[in-house]
Formats: C-alpha cells, sequence, structure tokens
C-alpha cells in the first residue's frame, strides 16, 4: 500500500512540475469588448461599424446539482463566445437568455442565443 501512495504522489508531483498551475495564460485582446463580462458579448447590437452576420449561436449552461447557483451573466456570456470564436466571429450581438429550468437531464439548464458577427475592414465596408 505505501508502494502505491508513493507512486500515487511521484505521478502528481510530475504532473505539478510539467503543468505547473502558476501559469499564466497570455492576454487576450478583442476587436470589442464588453467591459462587465470581459468578452466581446453584448445584449444589444452595434450600429458604430459595419459587419457581416455569420449565424446564430446557442449555448445552455447547466447547473451541477439543484443546491447549485444559478448561471452567471458572465458564464452565460462566455459559453456564447466560445461557439461565436469557433465560427470566426469577432463579437456577438443580440444575446439573450432565459430563466434556469429543470430538465431530465439537469438540475436546472439556462438557454442562450445570439447573433455571431466579423467586422467589415476596408474603406469600402467590405
Amino acid at each position: 500500500m505505501k508502494l502505491i501512495k508513493a507512486a500515487a504522489i511521484a505521478a502528481f508531483a510530475t504532473l505539478a512540475i510539467a503543468h505547473p498551475a502558476d501559469a499564466k495564460k497570455p492576454a487576450r485582446t478583442f476587436v470589442v469588448n464588453n467591459e462587465e463580462v470581459g468578452v466581446p458579448v453584448f445584449p444589444h447590437d452595434i450600429t458604430d461599424r459595419p459587419y457581416e452576420v455569420l449565424g446564430q449561436v446557442k449555448a445552455g449552461v447547466r447547473k451541477a446539482t439543484i443546491f447549485s447557483k444559478e448561471a452567471s451573466q458572465k458564464k452565460i456570456y462566455q459559453e456564447l463566445w466560445e461557439r461565436a470564436e469557433k465560427l470566426g466571429a469577432d463579437a456577438v450581438i443580440n444575446a439573450t437568455y432565459g430563466d434556469s429550468h429543470v430538465s431530465a437531464m439537469s438540475w436546472g439548464k439556462t438557454n442562450a442565443t445570439g447573433t455571431a458577427i466579423r467586422f467589415k475592414t476596408g474603406a469600402t465596408g467590405q
């Protein structure tokens, strides 16, 4: 039993050295940023520059247990942004979400939708 414990400690120490928990992720910069949530997701339209619509993005944020807190706006917007980022979006506009609801597969889920956009570049708006 002591040998198993020693092996487990050695394996854990090796992982801790290989992947230090202190490693800082590089700061990410976005074309635009919603200061309240830290990602480029907005509950309104952006009217100060031209853009093209890439498509709708949907996300569902689940609670771990019935006693877990409801998903925060920040968490919901981060989930929407992850999906929009995969489409090559610069931002998500018209983001909406509803109240959490219990389903057969979760203790509580909040659904969210938004529109993924990419800003046009150049003098002609293209």
